[in-house]
């Protein structure tokens, strides 16, 4: 993926206020708009200016690149350089309009159409909407245009799987921006308690009414939009509502079969039957101890791993010489 360098592109320094912003973009769209410009990349130009300029003269979407900034460019990245936004960079970062990697749960809950940006601003902000995303949307009961409704925001956080198994209330941070007395974009952070529900799975929305931009001319505000995903967890792997972990079972486990306890991603302790002759990726399936759901819960999938024990006495030694005796043919690289 290409670093922008949305500073260059318009010509402007980092430290450039919002409406050092406006007047770098206005020249430049006087310059490079198709229908008045001579030049033959003109096309091309103005619509790396209008990414540019989506970006930089939103606060919120402008703290959210300059972090991402930052780190490519203490390691000397120009435009055009190979980067890519660190997993989860955005976690936590508060958008008027869902431009935060809003993702397809998002764009589906909203809807409207998209345009089209470079695949670095897709990976940073999704298929963001140039207009400036979700808007004040309607009008307050019927009431004149100048009271209106304030925007939706939006933010992607992380959990704890077992918040899903669970439920749960949590505290969150959430990081925006809003411009000084002096032009320029300085962070801003609010903590809100949010009741997470169970069952919640990756990608669902988490709406917190009238947390959003406060309404126009006594209209009412906008909503809050959380995105769930998950705290990544080397344990397990999930789907949907249906989660895989691993089950690290002995050579003789495996072989023989038999029962053995199994602590579930929601902490509870059950016995599972393996068969007899399992090899490793063997997966065992527990119906319904999946994520919950009041329809249909999702599954519980156990992947078994042998974990071989090591040789180290003389009697463990002699153990596994014994076992190869016993199996005289038996050769695993065969085919």
């Amino acid at each position: 993926m290409q670093f922008k360098d949305y500073y260059q592109i318009l010509g402007v320094d980092k430290s450039a206020t919002q409406d050092d912003i406006k007047k770098a973009f206005r020249k430049l769209a006087r310059k490079y708009h198709p229908d008045v410009s001579k030049e033959a990349d003109s096309a091309a130009r103005m619509a790396e200016v209008n990414e540019a300029n989506t970006v930089l003269s939103d606060p919120e979407k402008r703290a959210a690149y300059d972090t991402v900034g930052a780190q490519a460019w203490a390691a000397g990245a120009r435009s055009g350089d190979d980067v890519r936004p660190p997993p989860g960079w955005n976690t936590g970062y508060e958008f008027r309009d869902g431009g935060a990697g809003g993702g397809e749960a998002f764009r589906q809950h909203f809807g409207g159409d998209n345009q089209d940006f470079s695949e670095f601003f897709e990976q940073m902000f999704g298929r963001a909407r140039a207009s400036g995303g979700a808007g004040p949307r309607s009008r307050a009961g019927g009431g004149t245009q100048a009271q209106m409704r304030g925007e939706d925001h939006h933010a992607r956080i992380e959990l704890e799987l077992i918040d899903a198994y669970r439920g749960a209330e949590r505290s969150i941070n959430l990081r925006g921006a809003k411009v000084d007395a002096q032009g320029h974009v300085v962070p801003e952070e609010r903590t809100l308690q949010v009741k997470i529900p169970q069952g919640v799975k990756e990608g669902q929305m988490i709406r917190l009414a009238a947390q959003g931009s406060p309404g126009f001319g006594g209209g009412p505000a906008g909503d809050l939009f959380l995105e769930v995903q998950f705290r990544p967890d080397a344990r397990w792997r999930i789907d949907g509502r249906d989660v895989t972990q691993k089950l690290r079972v002995t050579p003789w486990e495996a072989a023989t079969g038999g029962a053995v306890h199994v602590t579930t991603p929601d902490g509870k302790t059950v016995e599972v039957t393996v068969p007899s002759g399992s090899g490793g990726g063997r997966k065992l399936r527990l119906k319904g101890r999946g994520i919950p759901s009041s329809a249909t819960p999702g599954d519980l999938f156990l992947e078994l791993e042998i974990a071989v024990p090591g040789a180290v006495t003389p009697e463990q030694k002699a153990a596994w010489e014994a076992l190869a005796k016993a199996y005289p043919g038996f050769d695993p690289r065969r085919v």
